[in-house]
């Protein structure tokens, strides 16, 4: 199995992309340390996916603090001894709108959450990954290279868009440590958020759902969108050793609507 024995720390755990995460993560064989705001989530997350808690560990933690990170990270090593991989799903997207509507302090709580967020707990990690080399997978997002024409979230597409230059950097500045860095850039990925938008959409144009699924799959090279899982089993293979020579890499998964 792909994650046989590794420990992962997964951020960002809720009910779509994180949960399919941490789910891959037990599935392949590793020990899956889930991270989010909310306790009662992270449990029933790890209640599901292990019934026995052998292979999971939670802690509430806010990413936009670091004391948490690090209290995060320690768990990971208390309970299985050591980090081999963090995959950060932890992003604030709820913020939409473009320039000329843009409130600046929403602007930076979204930097501070998506940008920083993910720095603060990648340094709480780095001890544990310095002690034998692992992986760190970034959840960047398709709208920072290619924005869409349905919604503006010009804050969320810059904050990603910003991680995913510091990833370069990271990259050169961790590889002596045989620490890699890569983010998974997904475009319209069928889950809980982009079910809402269909059924948004649909409402508002009185027009079934399956119209506007129709919409975003017709742009797509594949017949079908992207899934959570297809976007975790793209992480799942950054955060393995079947990835060891590859670092500072962006891999977009959507269907094939965007190709690079």
């Amino acid at each position: 199995m792909l994650l046989q024995g590794k420990t992962v720390v997964v951020s960002g755990v809720g009910a779509g992309l994180g949960h399919q995460v941490a789910a891959a993560v037990v599935r392949d064989g590793g020990n899956a340390v889930l991270g989010a705001r909310t306790e009662d989530r992270l449990a029933a997350c790890a209640a599901e996916l292990d019934p026995k808690g052998e292979h999971t560990a939670y802690r509430a933690a806010d990413i936009t603090d670091e004391a948490q990170c690090e209290a995060l990270a320690a768990l990971a090593v208390e309970r299985f001894g050591a980090i081999d991989a963090v995959v950060h799903v932890a992003a604030l997207d709820g913020y939409f709108g473009g320039l000329e509507d843009a409130d600046f302090v929403s602007w930076q709580g979204v930097l501070d959450v998506n940008l920083l967020g993910t720095l603060r707990m990648t340094r709480a990690c780095l001890p544990a990954l310095k002690e034998r080399g692992g992986s760190v997978v970034v959840i960047g997002t398709q709208s920072s290279v290619a924005a869409p024409s349905e919604v503006r979230q010009a804050a969320y597409a810059a904050s990603k868009g910003a991680l995913t230059s510091a990833m370069y950097s990271l990259a050169r500045e961790l590889g002596p440590h045989r620490i890699r860095v890569n983010t998974v850039q997904p475009g319209w990925m069928w889950g809980p958020p982009v079910q809402a938008y269909v059924t948004f959409a649909a409402s508002t144009e009185g027009v079934p759902e399956e119209e506007v699924l129709a919409r975003l799959t017709r742009r797509m090279a594949l017949p079908s969108l992207a899934t959570d899982g297809d976007v975790a089993d793209a992480v799942a293979f950054l955060a393995s050793d079947r990835a060891r020579a590859i670092t500072g890499q962006s891999l977009l998964v959507n269907a094939g609507e965007m190709m690079r």
